[in-house]
């Protein structure tokens, strides 16, 4: 039996939902799928709706919109009236994505942006969307540090329940909390800069990480420690 843990946002799931359809075309009977694919536009809502946010801005993960498109993004920007500016992860696509942020921000504005128009497109990739809804159903999902997100998750539906591993090995989730000293909620959330965690460096690093932040290479906690001798520090 081959169970693929499938994890990632949205830019991953569109994998996931070509492998579980060529499973079923192919009648597969050794091959399962644990998902654990998460939306980001509802974790933003969520983030944006706590009483003491202090957001003010968004740079939006262009990967995500080459998949998804920019469509979710402008009601967001509305509701909270917060700009949100679509970038790539070259030094320069950030950079001017920082400038349409506080430019905005200057002028009183809450727009979306698109600095990223050699991968984004409006409609974002209208196969992959097409295949993961025939796949996939949106639920509600539990995100490390910020508890269940409304419809901020993706589950096999139940003509696919054959390839979900959960279903299938009568697997049962067990919660894994976070380590006491980890600060890793606060850090996801924006409210406290890494460098200011009592652990981090000490007994957090990459070798020994105590939350996600420090574990990937794309956490925050890891950047600020990558970067530690130019002087990121806050």
């Amino acid at each position: 039996q081959v169970v693929f843990f499938a994890v990632g946002f949205e830019t991953t799931a569109p994998a996931t939902a070509m492998a579980v359809e060529l499973a079923r075309r192919l009648a597969l009977d050794n091959f399962t799928a644990l998902c654990a694919h998460v939306r980001v536009p509802p974790a933003m809502e969520l983030l944006l709706a706590a009483p003491d946010s202090e957001i003010s801005g968004f740079l939006a993960a262009g990967h995500v919109c080459t998949v998804e498109g920019v469509e979710a993004y402008p009601a967001i920007a509305a509701r909270h009236h917060v700009p949100i500016a679509i970038t790539g992860f070259e030094p320069l696509d950030i950079l001017l994505g920082l400038l349409d942020v506080v430019t905005q921000l200057e002028a009183g504005a809450a727009t979306v942006t698109n600095r990223y128009p050699r991968a984004v497109r409006a409609e974002g990739n209208p196969a992959a969307r097409a295949m993961v809804a025939r796949v996939f159903a949106i639920v509600d999902a539990p995100w490390r540090g910020l508890g269940v997100v409304p419809r901020g998750g993706l589950a096999l539906r139940d003509e696919f329940v054959r390839f979900d591993a959960l279903a299938r090995h009568a697997l049962a989730l067990t919660p894994a909390p976070e380590p006491a000293a980890c600060r890793a909620a606060q850090v996801l959330q924006g409210r406290l800069c890494p460098t200011r965690c009592p652990e981090f460096g000490r007994a957090c690093t990459p070798e020994t990480p105590l939350g996600a932040p420090m574990v990937s290479s794309e956490g925050a906690c890891a950047a600020y420690y990558r970067y530690r001798a130019a002087g990121l520090s806050r």
